[in-house]
């Protein structure tokens, strides 16, 4: 069964706005948990633009489900601090140090070398490694090679092309999760996944196994508030 995470980096940046320590980062973390999450995600950036280094070891003995940090491993204090807290699962994104959000995934063939030393040092130390990729058979297959554990679908294409033609927006998704299943690995999924097109995408690929959501999730819950948010989210993932 698919497994809601939460990733409440949207709750920090309000925090950081301000200043101050409003809304609390690691209540709401409490919070999404005890409303139905089933899991809590965080994206440490270097900038701390959202959440802050001090936010994940906050957070981290707190967390009664399951605790995914992601994060661009190329960034020695963001290794440092995966190895220090040692959360359930690791996602290992390429993002640039200016990048406004997550936008592309890894190519594992060329950086072969990179994710095969970081897949095993993560490994040693018991995390489930993740590793974030574009739609695309042969990443799949790369990550699988590098000693991955899971790839993580970067699903933003998907989310753009959704509302035009849902089938061919997905197709490149399910290609892409057929070789990841066939190579071994778990399939996580994120980026821009909402109510609108999450039922779908479970519906199409039911061997996901966890799909990380945080902005659509947030801003819904400026309406709905939170916990019926979240309950709404886990409503579109049992769908049938």
């Amino acid at each position: 069964m698919t497994r809601l995470s939460v990733n409440i980096n949207k709750i920090a940046t309000i925090r950081n706005a301000r200043g101050g320590n409003v809304p609390d980062v690691t209540k709401a973390a409490i919070d999404c948990e005890t409303f139905g999450a089933e899991g809590i995600t965080v994206h440490p950036r270097p900038d701390e633009r959202h959440i802050r280094y001090a936010d994940v070891r906050e957070i981290r003995p707190l967390i009664r489900t399951e605790f995914n940090i992601e994060g661009n491993p190329t960034v020695s204090s963001f290794v440092d601090l995966v190895l220090e807290v040692v959360p359930d699962q690791v996602t290992l994104v390429p993002d640039g140090h200016d990048a406004l959000t997550s936008n592309a995934g890894w190519d594992t063939v060329a950086n072969r070398a990179l994710l095969t030393d970081l897949c095993r040092t993560f490994k040693s130390k018991g995390i489930r490694t993740s590793i974030f990729i574009d739609p695309d058979p042969a990443m799949a297959e790369g990550a699988a090679a590098c000693g991955a554990d899971r790839v993580e679908l970067y699903t933003a294409d998907y989310a753009a092309g959704y509302p035009a033609n849902r089938e061919s927006a997905i197709a490149r998704y399910l290609e892409t999760a057929q070789a990841a299943r066939a190579a071994g690995l778990g399939l996580n999924a994120g980026h821009d996944l909402s109510l609108e097109n999450l039922a779908y995408f479970i519906d199409t690929i039911p061997w996901t196994d966890e799909v990380s959501i945080g902005h659509a999730l947030i801003s819904d819950a400026l309406y709905l508030g939170l916990e019926k948010t979240i309950q709404a989210y886990l409503s579109q993932i049992r769908k049938k």
